[in-house]
Parts: C-alpha cells; structure tokens; sequence
C-alpha cells in the first residue's frame, strides 16, 4: 500500500525534539556527568531555537533531572523505561498528514532491533507505543521492517538516502533485497526516489554506515558529506573520496559541502567515528557536534556556507562519541502538528511531568 505521505524533512518547523536522558545502567556509566552536562547544553540549545525537549527519563533519575533543569527549560519529563539513548533510530518519525483539510503531522515507527541484534533493544523498541504515540494528533503507523531513523534522509522533493552496508546486514531484514526496500521504503514514507549508497564508512561505527554520519541534504540542492580532503592519508579517505564521487554521480546538479574528518581515539587506542555530519537543525539553527579538534573551525564555516539562512551553534560532543555516536543519533525531531494541543500546552508552560 503506498500511503502518499511524504517523509518530513528535517528542516521544517519543529515543536519538539525528543531525547532520552543517560542513566547510570547505560553504557554511559564511566563518563555519565560529562554526557549529561552535553545533554543540558542541548537542551538550551534547542530551546533557544524555538523548540521544547521531550524528555524520556528513568523514573528514579526524574527528580534529579528536575533539580538540574533551570526553571526557564521548556522540558516535558517522560518516565520511561528504555535500554540506551539513541534515540534516533528507535523514536517514531514524522510523515506529512491530512485530518480534514489541516496538516498533521503522522508519527510512524519501523521496529528496532539493536543495529542487527547487536545489543539489547527490547525496550527500546516499546517506546513509541508505551510512552510517545499518545502525545500525538495522529495514530502511530507501525511496519515490521527493521531499520533505523539515523539510516534515512530525505529532502522536500521526496529523495530518499541510505547506505547498502546497513540495509544489507542479514540480522536485520535476512536476504531483503536493496530493490525490495525501495519499494518498502516508497510505499510506506511516501517518498519519490531512494538513492542507496555504496562507499564510505566510518570505523568503530556500529550502525554499519547509517546515513546521518555520512551524507546530508540542505534545503537549497545541497550534499553535506563527511569528507576526509584534509587526510589524504588517512585509512578513511578512500572510501569517503568514493562517497563524493557517488554522490557527484547520483545528484549531478546538488553543491557539495565537504565537511573536515577529525582524528579521535579512546583510552583503548579505537579509532571513534567523529563525523560533523551528524548534525541536527533545529527551526533556524543547526545544532552542530564538534570534539575540541582543530578541524572544529572548518567544519563551523563549511556548515554556514551549507546552511546561509541558518544560526550554526556547535555542541561540544567529545563524550558522545565514546560511546561511537553523536549529536543526530541522540535527538529525534518532531515537527509541527504532530503533538496534541495540550501535549504542546504543557510542553510550552516550563519543566513539568508528563501525565499519561
């Protein structure tokens, strides 16, 4: 069934941004203050865009989150359980909706299984229909596929992106064929073409190659890529000059924006997969992960060439990537006219807890 209603692309107005607070039996646990003081950056950050935080929160971590949040936070506190933070690839995306003539915003979800049963998602993978699918307009659409948020990007025409080395892992689909998904992906996002690249990956990623740390459309026939030009030398560069070439190929008339690759390692000498692309725009600001590198700066004015119209606010997330992500795969979106009115009301009115 093609439901004809498109995938929102990021860059439309927002209401909210959901993330989900670290808590000490994630993997967070060795550098939990650090993480959490990112998280409450991100939560003025995106306050200041004009946006409310959607909070998932441990029960007995909510009066200590309260105790931190300055009063002025428009935070909505949802106690949930869930397995880890990624909220990206596990909160329910937005599609563009009709109730009677007025736009609505759909929430609909794919199932969740751990980046192909790499680790534990059983609760993750209840948030949508536990704690999330009640605060919207529209019911949750549900689809047995699995993937993930952080594997998807689109645009306003209806272009599509993801990456072969995801879709293509047996322990997430078995033999699902790349042909397969497309018309999967067509029918339920509604999206008009979905292009499916095959080069570039970053080590010590353990989505094998979502797309939001790869390549990312702006709202003016743009590619931002995660580009290595800066280390010709450098293990990554071959793959990511690759990408560019595919990209250059598949949207001949889009500019590029190639991004710097930093150079970051843990304490066990891993190569961690710092990408700037894993931004998140948020109304007109682009929310922009940054590790305290020397490429920071680069990466800041290759952004605002991409982005002219928006305010670049960079989010120091070196504790993010310890544990191989950053900035995109925490956040998850919810555009306008998706939430109830009185979901909104008490989003708006300061830090309070969601009563469901």
């Amino acid at each position: 069934m093609n439901y004809n209603r498109p995938l929102i692309p990021e860059w439309e107005s927002l209401d909210a941004v959901i993330l989900a607070w670290p808590h000490p039996e994630t993997d967070w646990a060795p550098w939990l203050e650090e993480v959490r003081s990112v998280y409450l950056e991100l939560v003025t950050a995106i306050n200041a865009a004009q946006a409310g935080v959607i909070m998932l929160c441990a029960q007995q971590d909510v009066a200590d989150l309260q105790a931190r949040l300055p009063k002025s936070s428009n935070v909505l506190i949802v106690p949930a359980e869930y397995n880890d933070t990624w909220v990206r690839d596990y909160a329910f995306l937005t599609c563009r909706g009709d109730d009677h003539g007025k736009p609505t915003g759909e929430p609909v979800e794919f199932q969740f299984n751990g980046w192909g049963k790499k680790f534990d998602a059983t609760l993750d993978n209840q948030v949508n229909r536990r704690y999330l699918a009640g605060m919207c307009n529209a019911p949750l659409r549900s689809n047995p596929l699995i993937a993930e948020g952080g594997a998807l990007e689109i645009d306003q025409h209806g272009q599509l992106l993801s990456t072969a080395q995801c879709l293509l892992n047996p322990k997430r689909n078995g033999n699902l064929s790349l042909d397969e998904y497309e018309q999967e992906f067509c029918a339920f996002l509604g999206c008009e073409s979905v292009t499916i690249f095959h080069q570039g990956h970053l080590e010590g990623d353990d989505t094998d190659g979502h797309i939001d740390t790869l390549v990312r459309f702006t709202p003016d026939h743009g590619l931002v890529i995660q580009a290595a030009d800066n280390r010709p030398d450098d293990s990554h560069f071959a793959g990511l000059n690759a990408l560019c070439i595919e990209c250059q190929n598949a949207f001949p008339e889009h500019q590029q924006y190639r991004l710097p690759l930093p150079c970051i390692h843990n304490q066990e000498g891993e190569r961690l997969p710092a990408s700037y692309a894993n931004f998140l725009i948020c109304n007109r600001a682009v929310l922009l992960p940054v590790y305290q590198q020397p490429e920071d700066g680069e990466a800041i004015a290759v952004m605002q060439r991409a982005f002219p119209h928006h305010s670049i606010v960079p989010i120091n997330c070196a504790p993010l990537v310890q544990q191989f992500g950053s900035l995109h795969c925490v956040s998850m979106q919810v555009p306008q006219y998706t939430l109830r009115a009185e979901v909104l009301a008490q989003l708006n009115q300061g830090v309070s807890i969601y009563d469901f």
